[in-house]
């Protein structure tokens, strides 16, 4: 495994050839650029969501393309405020193009999941991890082409998305 920053995680979401799959393990996360749009939230005051363009432009430039985006966000009941916020806004990211599904926490009892966590997997062939601090705040990226690896997170992802439901039918669960 290597490290990796943010720069690069931004590089390799741009470049796939065909797909990246992305899956979420936290209740919440604490990025800096996150946390004052998640505040305007609370208050209930409206988001232009205009620091998000260059992502959901990018999911339309893949989606045109062909390629695919999938991200798996597993949550516990009830689900934190943070992923309340995430999910008043997950439309934007679906109607871009990133399938994002939702599963509760105990139904993944019997399925093996990488200690790291959150990580990506970008076209089969190379995976970048994600580390927090206890807070969410990002610590630190790795990354490995190693086979065995790659092919752990992807079946891990694989086994998760089995399970999960997009929000609409999450919210009916």
């Amino acid at each position: 495994m290597r490290p990796a920053d943010h720069d690069e995680l931004n590089r390799l979401c741009k470049g796939v050839k065909k797909s990246f799959v992305h899956l979420e393990t936290r209740d919440s996360y604490g990025t800096e650029v996150e946390l004052p749009h998640m505040a305007t939230w609370r208050r209930g005051e409206p988001d232009d969501f205009a620091w998000l363009g260059w992502w959901l432009e990018m999911l339309r430039g893949h989606r045109a393309a062909g390629r695919t985006c999938r991200r798996a966000r597993v949550v516990s009941e009830p689900v934190s405020d943070y992923q309340r916020w995430t999910m008043s806004h997950v439309g934007l990211f679906t109607d871009a193009g990133e399938d994002i599904r939702y599963v509760a926490r105990p139904r993944l009892a019997t399925v093996p999941l990488p200690g790291s966590g959150d990580f990506y997997v970008f076209d089969d062939e190379l995976v970048l991890f994600l580390h927090y601090t206890g807070n969410g705040t990002n610590l630190s990226f790795e990354i490995t082409e190693d086979d065995r690896t790659v092919r752990t997170c992807r079946e891990a992802f694989e086994s998760v998305w089995a399970l999960a439901a997009p929000l609409h039918a999450y919210r009916s669960e």
